[in-house]
């Protein structure tokens, strides 16, 4: 799928999510192309394409001069005719990175044709009310599986009580990313520890000592990331130092005003000579930070990234582990079939930890002297 029809599908399938969320609603305005512009940071043309699609499948009702409407009664019916046949899957998804939400669907589409399989997806937007929103919603609506990548997992979830009916009704559920230690169901996931072992091993042998590292503090992939940078620094004989670490939230490692408060974490670190970035988006806004304090990736600051999941870590030459996310779709895919086939609800041996890959750019040098 080429990347402004992947955008176009991303957008078509967060409108389509607040849809089923929002059916039975009162207040049934969709937010603004301007307003969904800037929620899933797409252009005007991509939300306009996507709601024509959905107007076109008369899920929504254009008034003129007042905005857009869910059609309830086409929304309703479309849950009434139910998949027929087919095995009715649900993805719950967090949202907030389109390139890595577009892969992993290309990837599970691969492993599951349509025309087998009903797969609807839903978004999170890495909030625990939604996901429980979600989770009661569809709880009694036939679906066979689950495929989810979990809310600010490394807190406490308020809503493990939903998954444990899920559970009670023997419905398999696979996560993928994120996933809840208090759970018995299987997850695919990436080593990060060893991930980062070998990011910051290449930076402690080109010399870094004062390297820093930016990671959100609610993901439990995060979580990990850090304990493999921490257990590589005491392995390399590097002194940690605790101020040399920046956490975030979820939200503000996906919003750009976050880059002022990077500017002063890194400001505030004049020995500093490389950065560690747990995910795109942050690595994003560190090159723009770097950038504007007139410093050079790599003579002046090296930088790594975790989970790089735009297509051009070649082309912008970053030292970076790639987002396996196409290869993670067909994983959770084949593995949830497997368990709908073999009505296991429990991790039998479904659990898979893909070796990281990692590309070897041109944002990693030796310490100047």
């Amino acid at each position: 799928m080429r990347e402004p029809d992947r955008k176009t599908e991303m957008v078509y399938l967060w409108v389509r999510a607040y849809i089923e969320e929002n059916k039975f609603s009162n207040h049934s305005r969709i937010p603004s192309e301007n307003a969904l512009s800037r929620r899933l940071d797409v252009s005007r043309e991509t939300v306009r394409r996507a709601l024509e699609r959905l107007t076109r499948e008369k899920l929504l009702l254009r008034v003129k001069g007042s905005g857009t409407y869910i059609n309830k009664e086409e929304a309703l019916s479309w849950e009434l005719r139910g998949s027929g046949d087919r095995t009715k899957i649900g993805l719950i998804l967090q949202g907030q990175d389109s390139n890595a939400n577009s892969s992993l669907m290309d990837g599970i589409r691969s492993i599951l044709p349509p025309d087998q399989v009903d797969l609807r997806t839903f978004l999170t937007d890495n909030k625990f009310a939604n996901e429980r929103r979600c989770l009661q919603s569809v709880v009694n609506q036939g679906f066979q599986g689950f495929i989810v990548d979990g809310v600010k997992a490394s807190l406490l979830n308020p809503n493990l009580d939903c998954y444990q009916k899920i559970y009670q009704k023997r419905i398999p559920v696979i996560f993928y990313n994120n996933y809840y230690k208090n759970l018995k169901y299987p997850r695919v996931v990436v080593n990060d520890l060893r991930c980062a072992e070998e990011l910051i091993g290449l930076l402690i042998r080109e010399g870094h000592r004062n390297i820093a590292g930016i990671f959100v503090s609610d993901n439990y992939q995060s979580i990990e990331k850090f304990q493999g940078m921490a257990a590589t620094l005491q392995k390399s004989g590097v002194e940690y130092q605790d101020d040399y670490i920046k956490w975030c939230v979820s939200n503000e490692a996906h919003d750009a005003r976050f880059a002022r408060s990077i500017d002063r974490f890194l400001k505030g670190l004049p020995h500093c000579t490389a950065v560690v970035c747990c995910n795109y988006m942050i690595c994003l806004l560190v090159r723009q930070v770097l950038e504007k304090q007139g410093k050079r990736v790599p003579e002046d600051c090296s930088l790594v990234c975790f989970d790089y999941s735009s297509e051009d870590w070649e082309a912008e030459g970053v030292t970076c582990s790639i987002h396996q996310g196409y290869r993670i779709g067909q994983e959770v895919a084949s593995r949830l079939m497997r368990m709908i086939r073999n009505r296991d609800c429990d991790d039998l041996g479904y659990t898979y930890v893909l070796a990281p890959e990692i590309y070897l750019g041109r944002t990693v040098g030796p310490v100047r002297k």
